[in-house]
């Protein structure tokens, strides 16, 4: 009984929120009405792909990799602390600076607070970093947030009025705890039967596109009136800002904590990058549709922004190395041949 009053006071929190921000003025997202049907069906697609996204994951992990990196736990800490501590203050600061709304304010720092996803590990390959950090770095954010986003998001919320009890966190929590069940399962079968690990990735991934493209389709159709209020410049320049700050201080505070190139560009990678399959499912999910409006999309346009940056600063550093080593090569020839002319009689 007490639980069904705390999600109610929530909702009508969130709802006076919502009206007052409509009075105001504010930028606010306005009310959506989305079919039962339409709305339940987007919700279990999305939880299919965090489902399947988080087994491929566990697929690449190997028990033996992840003891090695827990025994030297220097790079995995500083990719946590970059992980949780520069995303969630972005996020906030942002917000802050943009003077969000609640509503979208809450959104932003759900996307922050959320643990690394498994593109950085795609980004991590074409960046050449050190890709046994990059998997259990996402294995271990994604375990980590169980206590430290509910944590982060309690902290940063006290900053916007109305937002202090506001937030669900016992569904957040369970979206949480239902990403380790796959993730474990992944990697059982990887440890168990290494064999059958190609054939659920391959099969994932076909199922996730089709997944995909049906959530795209479906959330198209369900805010198709009301998609031009999210192409706002606050939330865009949100979406690309957040990824890029991650980018950049990831990888400054791996060189200032002195470790390699090649981890640095992986903690990079690792920062910027968002588990937004687990903030759809938050957004979509943890909050009525009439409540968070067509705010749901919001990871849709973040994850878009994150891999352009992230592209472009792959291409930037191959583009890098394939100057750099022709330059390097002369070098060391012009060398050679310098010392055999001092030898010379």
């Amino acid at each position: 009984m007490s639980a069904t009053m705390n999600v109610t006071d929530i909702y009508k929190g969130f709802a006076n929120i919502y009206n007052g921000a409509n009075v105001s003025g504010n930028g606010s997202m306005g009310i959506m009405n989305i079919s039962h049907t339409l709305n339940k069906t987007i919700n279990i697609f999305s939880i299919v792909i965090l489902f399947i996204s988080m087994v491929s994951l566990g697929c690449t992990m190997e028990i033996s990799k992840i003891k090695s990196h827990l025994l030297k736990p220097k790079g995995v800490a500083i990719a946590l602390l970059a992980q949780f501590g520069i995303m969630p203050l972005t996020a906030f600061c942002l917000a802050k600076i943009l003077q969000m709304d609640p509503i979208k304010a809450v959104t932003v720092l759900i996307c922050g607070c959320c643990p690394g996803g498994t593109l950085s590990n795609i980004f991590s390959l074409a960046m050449k970093g050190d890709m046994n950090l990059s998997i259990v770095m996402t294995t271990c954010s994604s375990i980590v947030a169980l206590g430290l986003m509910p944590l982060l998001l309690y902290i940063y919320c006290q900053g916007f009025p109305g937002l202090e009890n506001a937030v669900p966190y016992v569904s957040i929590i369970t979206a949480l705890v239902f990403t380790l069940v796959p993730c474990t399962i992944g990697i059982a079968i990887n440890h168990y039967k290494p064999n059958y690990s190609p054939v659920v990735k391959k099969a994932g991934l076909g199922i996730l596109m089709v997944s995909s493209i049906i959530v795209f389709t479906l959330s198209g159709v369900a805010v198709k009136d009301v998609l031009w209020m999210i192409l706002t410049p606050d939330v865009l320049s949100v979406a690309a800002l957040m990824p890029l700050t991650g980018f950049m201080l990831g990888y400054v505070m791996s060189v200032i904590c002195r470790l390699s190139p090649q981890c640095s560009r992986t903690i990079s990678m690792e920062t910027g990058c968002q588990n937004i399959n687990l903030c759809v499912v938050i957004l979509k999910v943890a909050f009525p549709p009439q409540v968070i409006g067509p705010m749901f999309l919001f990871p849709l346009i973040y994850i878009t922004l994150q891999c352009t940056e992230a592209l472009l600063l792959a291409l930037c550093f191959r583009c890098y190395q394939t100057f750099r080593a022709p330059a390097e090569d002369t070098r060391i020839y012009d060398s050679v041949d310098t010392k055999q002319e001092v030898k010379q009689p």
